[in-house]
């Protein structure tokens, strides 16, 4: 989403960038937790409010995955604890959160708590969070007073052509009738298989499909969707299967479906309860669903801007 004005917010000293636009002063790359990261979440405040902004859509919403890229390491509940319901079902693309959510979703990312998203209005606004401290604010307006506030709280708003993070996926495919129909048919001829719907980045909620089971399907807005063949009796197979870092999926003896992502797993970390299992691998060229999509709002446009993958 293209926007007139972007500023990068940041805590550094262009005087303190060599010519590679790199910086080597004595500022650290991770939040104090204080007056600093006080700074940054009220220039966020005073560019969304000279914007005329007073809620904003969450885009893309993400936790901490098997790998952290982040300086700090990550908590328990991502940073969303208390803004958000415990199964974070109300944390999901397009999701309208008020000015004051968002400030509390971008002091988490500056901590690396785990939770990442962009959060935007189309057309108006929004504020991306990169590495090592950096704040990205667009808006349709200039902020002449926003960009005075945040140099006087000490920090330096630097004028852009665009935010670096900026979406750049192909989105889709849409899991639109013609997905549908094509599930229906799968149902139809293996008589039970799996979907699994990813609502937020680095989670999954898997689901049974039968004919009896397939028309009542509840799924989260927006969530990629992929479909599996059914989990396999032969547990042990399943996990001699698995590779570096993958999914293991299981069901137990209640036919409980259960995930978990697993990095160099070994005996010890697959669950004994499992009477059925199967095993979905993270590599690009081992991912192989029987079907991709992501599904369009009710109106039936694909708004997502995320790959089904």
């Amino acid at each position: 989403m293209s926007l007139r004005y972007i500023y990068q917010v940041t805590k550094y000293d262009p005087a303190d960038w060599n010519e590679d636009g790199r910086y080597v002063g004595l500022e650290v790359e991770t939040s104090d937790h204080g007056t600093q990261e006080a700074a940054y979440l009220s220039a966020l405040a005073a560019f969304a409010e000279e914007s005329g902004v007073g809620e904003v859509s969450i885009r893309e919403p993400e936790v901490a995955g098997p790998w952290n890229f982040g300086l700090e390491a990550p908590i328990d509940g991502h940073g969303l604890s208390g803004q958000f319901a415990p199964d974070l079902s109300d944390y999901y693309d397009g999701a309208v959160v008020p000015i004051s959510v968002a400030i509390d979703l971008v002091r988490a990312m500056l901590r690396d708590n785990g939770a990442w998203c962009r959060l935007e209005v189309e057309g108006r606004f929004l504020v991306h969070v990169g590495f090592d401290q950096y704040m990205f604010i667009g808006s349709h307006a200039q902020c002449e007073r926003a960009v005075a506030t945040t140099t006087t709280l000490g920090l330096f708003p630097i004028r852009l052509e665009r935010s670096p993070y900026e979406p750049d996926e192909v989105p889709g495919p849409p899991a639109d009738a013609a997905f549908w129909a094509n599930v229906a048919d799968l149902v139809a001829q293996n008589g039970t298989i799996l979907l699994r719907e990813s609502a937020i980045r680095n989670t999954s909620r898997w689901h049974r499909l039968t004919p009896e089971t397939l028309d009542g399907i509840q799924l989260a807005p927006r969530s990629r969707l992929s479909v599996w063949p059914n989990l396999s009796p032969d547990v042990q197979a399943a996990q001699s299967s698995a590779g570096d870092v993958c999914e293991y999926i299981w069901a137990n003896p209640a036919g409980e479906i259960q995930s978990v992502t697993l990095t160099d797993p070994t005996a010890e970390d697959f669950p004994n309860d499992a009477v059925a299992a199967a095993v979905v691998p993270f590599m690009e060229k081992d991912y192989k669903p029987l079907l991709e999509g992501v599904l369009p709002d009710p109106d039936g446009v694909l708004r997502a801007r995320w790959s089904a993958r």
